[in-house]
Parts: C-alpha cells; structure tokens; sequence
C-alpha cells in the first residue's frame, strides 16, 4: 500500500498546526457516525477501517507520497524514508513572469467557501483607489452583478486559469487551501492570507513561518488595504515566495511520484524520531505520576489528606504540556543531530 497524502502528512508533532475551533469538534463529533457508515461501504473491498483517526494520521510505516517539499513540510524530520515529498502536483511549464507596469492582485476563495460576496465587496472597496490591476475569481456561487460598477482596474470572473495568473500577481488574497497556496508558492506570488478551516490556518501558518505571507488580522477594507500594500511594498514576501518557488521546482514532481509506486515498498534507515518520542513520553508519564503518587502520600501522612485531591488535578492538568515540552525539546535535539550529521556526510 502506498498513501498519497493531499495535505501535508500529519503526525502528533505536525498535528499542531491544526487548531480546531469549538464548531468544528462539534462537527467532527456529531458527524462521527455518518463516517462510520460511509467506511463500512468499503469492507466488501477488502478495506476496513479501524477509526477515523486512522485515515488522517500518518505513521512512519507505511508508504506515503506528500505533495509538497520536504522543506514546508512542518516538522519534516519526524517522517521516516517511507515518505517521499514530490512538491506540488502543477501540471505547467510556465515560469514566474514579474515585470510589467504596475502590480497585479490576484483574489479567490477557493471553490468551496466562495460564497463570500461581503468580503469581494470590502476587497473591491479597498482596492478601488490603488493604482494596481485586481482579477477576482468568484466562482458561480456569487452573481456578477450583486458587486455593482466595477472600477476599470478590478476584474471579476467565475472562473479563470489560476496558474497563468499568479505567474504574473505581485500579490494573492487567499483562504489557504493547500492547492491555491501551493501554486501560488510555485508562482512565487506572496500572500494575504485569510483561512477559513483549521487545516487552512495550518497551511498558513506554515507560510507565515517561511516569510512568504502575512495573515489578515483584520477583513475591514482598510484591513485589507493595509495588508496589500504590506505586501507590495516590502520586497522580503516576494522574495521568500521566490525562494520556495526554487525549493518546490527541485522536487522529484509526478515523475518522482510514479517512481515512488512502481518501487514500492520502501525500507527506512533512520531513526524513527515519534517512535522514540513515544518511548520519551512513556517513560515521562511513568516517572511523573510516580513522583506525583508519592507526592500526594507524603503530603496525606505528614499534613492533611484533606486538600491533597487539588495535587491530583493539578497534576492530570500540567502532564499533557509538560510532556509536550519535553517531546519538542528531545526533537530539536534530534533534528540538529541529523542535520549535522547530514552536512557532514
């Protein structure tokens, strides 16, 4: 068996990034059974499925292709040699094209949550003094004639070859799909980014991370305004758009891909850092309740038994991030071992 993973490739480190906000646990939740019963259609073929989890975390066993570089892959060295990161699927020769007169803006919600014509409203607003060209891709979710008369400059479309013009846009107004911001990246076109899912807000804040970006903090046109022209006048975005542009391009690409497949499976020689994560942790929790169990007893027989039910809960609350500290701090002394090691070699 071999993955293919459209996202990036999730584990407990990367999993990080992904912060769900109470409506989404709710639906998560609620929608648990509904998955469930979709997953049984499946077992006449052969695949069962043991839990939702299952299909959405990555292990360090099994054959994966990633489509991205290992180098935006957050927490890349916590993957064994059983992951191959192609780079993006982009199925174009065109390279970035920036020299023209005056910038171009380039503005999509992505094909699923479009249907945002208060915020095409605010970027129209914003931008309707700004001496730029502005293309909107709406999809057919918003009627062309709800946005009123259009400045000469702002463009909308339903629809319009997405790779073609951010080869040309000095900037991106984006939801953060992976898709939209990993063509945008091999356009080396830097971004405004406003995510709307939690998979999107990891996404962007991985491009945050790489310089490549900012997050719009604030959606008011004014927000949006200041945000472009953040973009436009600080050359840094572009140029660390530029440089992922590089990175992704040197990737092995579909034909890499294909070659993954054809020579699986795949033997891995180095060290599987979230097993040994897992073993630190075990180890932690062992230790740390057998210092807190003892803790209690010598408070019980020595003061009270009365409070000593606080040090239990006070406990269970800080073990979680105590031990996610001690698991960050063991990976970044694993990952520098490996890169030294790597550069030595």
């Amino acid at each position: 068996m071999v993955v293919s993973t459209s996202t990036f490739a999730f584990n407990q480190m990367s999993s990080g990034y992904m912060k769900n906000s109470p409506k989404e646990m709710a639906n998560m939740i609620f929608g648990l059974p509904r998955v469930s019963k979709e997953l049984k259609k499946l077992e006449p073929y052969g695949y069962r499925v043991k839990n939702v989890l299952s299909l959405i975390q990555s292990d360090n066993d099994t054959d994966s292709i990633v489509y991205t570089s290992r180098r935006f892959q957050p927490y890349a060295e916590s993957f064994s040699d059983h992951y191959a990161f192609v780079g993006p699927a982009v199925f174009s020769n065109v390279l970035p094209e920036k020299k023209k007169d005056r910038p171009l803006i380039y503005i999509s919600m992505g094909t699923v949550i479009n249907n945002r014509i208060d915020f095409y409203s605010k970027c129209i607003d914003a931008l309707k003094n700004l001496n730029a060209d502005v293309i909107i891709s709406c999809g057919n979710a918003v009627n062309r004639e709800e946005l009123g008369a259009l400045p000469n400059h702002i463009q909308v479309y339903p629809y319009v070859d997405q790779l073609a013009i951010l080869a040309k846009a000095d900037a991106f107004i984006t939801h953060c799909g992976m898709n939209s911001v990993s063509e945008s990246l091999y356009m080396a076109a830097p971004m405004v980014l406003y995510p709307q899912t939690s998979e999107q807000y990891a996404v962007a804040r991985r491009v945050t991370e790489i310089g490549a970006g900012i997050m719009l903090e604030d959606d008011s046109s004014e927000g949006i305004r200041a945000a472009i022209q953040e973009i436009l006048g600080n050359t840094a975005y572009g140029n660390a758009a530029a440089e992922c542009s590089a990175d992704f391009r040197a990737c092995p690409g579909i034909v890499g891909a294909a070659k993954f497949i054809e020579n699986a499976p795949h033997s891995s020689d180095g060290i599987d850092i979230i097993g040994e994560l897992n073993k630190t942790n075990a180890k932690f929790q062992f230790l740390y309740w057998l210092i807190v169990i003892a803790a209690i007893n010598l408070i019980g027989f020595l003061v009270s038994w009365k409070y000593v039910w606080i040090i239990g809960i006070a406990a269970g609350i800080l073990s979680s991030p105590i031990g996610k500290a001690i698991q960050k701090r063991k990976y970044t002394g694993w990952t520098r071992s490996i890169t030294h090691s790597r550069s030595q070699s």
